[in-house]
């Protein structure tokens, strides 16, 4: 079954849903993502070791940093919180501690303008 209240990662959006999104007249571009997936997911079958996934990992991330839907995929793994891989030029570590701080920091905001409301300004 498909959530559907999951946003859809740009690797599997169409090029109609792409082109809407990013709002360009001009042919887009795919997510980059797209082109080798298993350089930001890493090999299915084989194991790495630790100096091979940090320099995978660490092409991933300079691949990540040119993409044109580097701001979508960070957005959607912000709400999904994945569990490997890397997502907008960041692990799944990083985006949790991301997530972390971003919902610390919202909550402070609302705080503080739930108590700023019943102040009277002079």
């Amino acid at each position: 079954m498909v959530r559907s209240d999951l946003p859809i990662h740009p690797a599997r959006m169409s090029l109609a849903e792409i082109e809407t999104l990013w709002g360009r007249d001009a042919d887009p571009l795919l997510p980059e993502c797209t082109y080798d997936p298993e350089l930001h997911t890493g090999p299915r079958s084989l194991i790495e070791t630790t100096a091979e996934r940090a320099a995978r990992e660490a092409v991933a991330r300079d691949v990540c940093a040119t993409c044109p839907a580097r701001v979508l995929c960070d957005e959607y793994a912000l709400k999904v919180r994945p569990t490997s891989g890397i997502w907008a030029g960041r692990t799944a570590v990083e985006i949790d501690a991301h997530a972390e701080i971003t919902e610390l920091y919202e909550a402070m905001r609302s705080r503080a303008a739930q108590r700023l409301s019943g102040l009277e300004v002079a």
